[in-house]
């Protein structure tokens, strides 16, 4: 695999941005089962200007690309087209792609934003965890894997009030891979 480096000569780290339900899950039907206008725009702040990767699926809930940022999306199927963003086959396609993309714009993360097969593929081999904790369980299809914390430390929390345009309470938590885990 080539190696891009950011102006600080560092790989850039691989980061995962989700929100997750008390119960595990982040999807439902392919699309979100919430509205959270204050973890959206967290979401912009955390992921603008740095290389997305997501899976189809989530390219096609989000029906276009993420202004301000390299969206790179992963499909198996060949003759798949993404009208603004790169296709790629696999995680490690996306992810050397989104290296030089990070190197070219001296960008220090690389965001992982979906879906759950991604999410599965990519905790991994992930440096950082951002999760919104959404307060509530609620009904849904695709889930995000658990979050062992012999592999990853919890290193910041806030909690989030109910906004007015927000469906529930949040919690965000960021989590690092401990320098021990491999």
């Amino acid at each position: 695999m080539t190696e891009a480096k950011t102006e600080t000569g560092a790989e850039p780290k691989i980061v995962i941005v989700v929100a997750v339900a008390t119960n595990g899950v982040i999807g439902r039907e392919g699309d979100l089962p919430w509205r959270l206008s204050t973890d959206l725009k967290r979401f912009k702040a955390l992921t603008i200007g740095k290389p997305v990767v997501m899976g189809r699926k989530t390219w096609a809930s989000l029906g276009r690309p993420l202004p301000g940022r390299a969206n790179i999306v992963i499909s198996r199927n060949r003759d798949f087209e993404a009208q603004g963003a790169e296709v790629v086959p696999s995680l490690e396609a996306a992810l050397e792609l989104a290296r030089k993309h990070a190197a070219a714009v001296g960008a220090g993360e690389i965001c992982i934003i979906g879906g759950g097969e991604i999410y599965r593929q990519s905790i991994a081999v992930a440096d950082v965890l951002h999760v919104t904790e959404v307060q509530a369980e609620v009904d849904g299809d695709t889930r995000f894997p658990a979050i062992d914390p012999a592999v990853f430390e919890r290193v910041f929390e806030e909690e989030l009030p109910r906004g007015e345009k927000d469906s529930h309470a949040m919690h965000f938590v960021t989590w690092r891979r401990r320098e021990t885990a491999e």
